[in-house]
């Protein structure tokens, strides 16, 4: 069974852009893609440990400012890198406030 955090208002995550939470030991970022969908994952690329937060949202995807890796938001997989991946987290959006499942 899913554990949801209430996190944050939808409105608090900027359009193609994000918003970095800190929960216990890990640092997490939430997106907000250029159509609404909201997703959330590791805060680090697993090349070289870019900071996605700092990276550039476009479509489904963050491209991690170090190396320009490009991780697909809905799998925490870096597009054409191997199958290197970062933790995704489940989000759900319900009367305008974000949710994340540990």
């Amino acid at each position: 069974m899913a554990n949801w955090i209430k996190i944050t208002e939808v409105e608090n995550v900027p359009s193609m852009g994000s918003r970095k939470i800190i929960i216990g030991e890990e640092e997490i970022v939430v997106f907000k893609t250029k159509d609404d969908s909201i997703f959330a994952v590791n805060n680090e690329c697993p090349h070289k440990e870019g900071k996605l937060s700092e990276g550039l949202v476009h479509e489904k995807y963050v491209t991690c400012p170090l190396h320009n890796w490009d991780i697909d938001l809905e799998t925490g997989i870096a597009k054409d890198e191997g199958g290197e991946c970062t933790k995704k987290y489940d989000t759900k959006v319900e009367e305008g406030f974000i949710y994340l499942s540990l």
